[in-house]
């Protein structure tokens, strides 16, 4: 499809594009009592025009094979752009950021959403490479946002460090396959790949990519940069880090592995590795690393922040447990966990938000007698954090449920299960330090509390989303298995 007759696929972005553009400009002209009103007015538009694009199963290509319209990158732009606009109504109530850059934060987040936007649908090495580094370079000015604060100075530097660094490697990686297939569009590549003789060129190639996409999820090795950075960005930017970017950039991870290294270059069908290229061990351990790093590491964490930052990375292992089985079940698994993952997690941020808003506390130990302060805002919290570690009655429990199912229905790797299965009950006791703390110390907090409407409500909102798809999760899976 050329250019031309694209433009009818691609109209949320270009919306999302005229609204950054938009915002700047009323800023320069001093309008910025209106910069509000016109993001939400537009994130509501292209939400609107989100739901009357046409998403076929198979889907079909745009821009001349660059970027591919399918129900797969349509499911995770509704997520990113979810939780997405919460975290813009959020900002407007965080205490840590600064007004007077509220146009600059809101232009970034835009930029952030379109690179996502495009990471979920990239087919062509040079789309793939462009999305991943248009959400990477707004994402370290947003860590830096904080320009007094010495912290966010030195995660915004780490972030650029790292980052830079990954993307190297990945775009290396990427020039690999082009000289191998002197093509960018990946379905070509696979059909140069499996001409390769020497599973060793193809090796080469897959290590260096998942470096790249393995920065960008927090995955191990390659997590180094996520607990400085969540700590030292503003927490609205923490939130915002610790979802968003994780589902486009596992969007990228399953299209891209499952038509590039598979043997049916498909993500309809359940694939073996090529050519004997046994990457899914490598991903398997990897997984199995993740999660026992995260977990582990969170336990000796004192700042809220920087332990949910290693709950983030340990979450992320789980995917990677479903994803090591290249079967459409554990890409189902993974879908519908991240679902189920972006309301807890943010749910649990944005009562971290109302905390440092009203009773200025960072570390666990701070938030002694919180239960009392605030009990009907801590009830949801708690609900959150049982919600993180995978208990029932809540939707967790469901999405890892399928994330297990996932390994053993496919009789794979039943030695990650069981490292699974120990993480989970490792992660029990980081996450109730918080519940202790909340309900079991004796120190008495003397700040009154200000009920702000809107934290108020997507607290209460995305907590009970816990309880709900505990009850009702059958209709999103199989929404979900429909998608393939």
């Amino acid at each position: 499809m050329n250019n031309l007759q694209s433009i009818q696929y691609f109209l949320p972005e270009l919306l999302i594009v005229q609204l950054a553009l938009s915002i700047i400009i009323l800023d320069l002209l001093s309008l910025k009592r209106w910069v509000n009103i016109c993001v939400y007015i537009g994130l509501g538009c292209s939400a609107l025009l989100l739901c009357q694009l046409s998403s076929p199963i198979d889907g079909f290509h745009i821009f001349n094979g660059m970027l591919i319209n399918d129900s797969f990158s349509y499911y995770f732009k509704w997520i990113i752009l979810i939780s997405t606009a919460s975290i813009i109504v959020i900002s407007n109530y965080s205490k840590e950021l600064d007004r007077e850059y509220s146009v600059e934060f809101n232009a970034m987040i835009l930029f952030v959403l379109l690179g996502m936007f495009l990471m979920t649908n990239s087919i062509d090495l040079l789309m793939i490479y462009l999305s991943i580094e248009l959400v990477s370079i707004p994402s370290y000015v947003l860590a830096g946002i904080l320009k007094n604060d010495k912290k966010s100075n030195e995660a915004s530097l780490k972030y650029v460090i790292f980052g830079s660094f990954a993307s190297g490697l990945m775009l290396f990686g990427l020039s690999w396959l082009y000289g191998i297939s002197g093509s960018t569009n990946i379905y070509d590549i696979y059909n140069s790949l499996a001409l390769v003789e020497s599973p060793y060129m193809i090796y080469i190639s897959l290590m260096l990519i998942l470096v790249g996409f393995g920065y960008k999820i927090s995955m191990a090795p390659l997590h180094y940069w996520t607990p400085d950075v969540y700590e030292g960005s503003p927490t609205v930017v923490t939130a915002f880090f610790s979802v968003a970017p994780k589902a486009a950039g596992f969007a990228i991870l399953i299209r891209t592995f499952s038509i590039l290294f598979t043997d049916a270059n498909s993500l309809s069908v359940n694939t073996f590795p090529i050519h004997n290229v046994n990457w899914s061990l490598v991903v398997a351990v990897l997984s199995a690393i993740t999660m026992s790093i995260g977990n582990l590491l969170a336990l000796k964490q004192d700042n809220v922040k920087r332990m949910l930052a290693y709950s983030t990375i340990s979450h992320v292992g789980f995917m990677l447990m479903a994803f090591s089985t290249t079967s459409v079940e554990g890409n189902i698994g993974i879908m519908f966990y991240l679902a189920m993952y972006m309301f807890m997690n943010l749910s649990a941020f944005f009562m971290v938000i109302h905390v440092e808003n009203n009773f200025n506390v960072k570390n666990i130990e701070d938030w002694s007698g919180i239960g009392y302060k605030s009990p009907v805002l801590s009830i949801f919290m708690v609900l959150s954090l049982v919600s993180l570690a995978g208990l029932p009655p809540t939707s967790g429990f469901v999405g890892k449920v399928y994330l297990f199912r996932t390994l053993f229905a496919t009789e794979q790797f039943y030695w990650l299960g069981i490292v699974a299965i120990l993480n989970s009950v490792i992660s029990l006791y980081y996450y109730f330090k918080i519940v202790k703390s909340m309900y079991f110390s004796e120190k008495v907090i003397e700040e009154k509390e200000n009920i702000q409407a809107p934290v108020y409500t997507l607290i209460v909102l995305f907590s009970a989303q816990n309880i709900l798809f505990y009850m009702y999760w059958s209709d999103l899976y199989n929404y979900i298995k429909g998608l393939f």
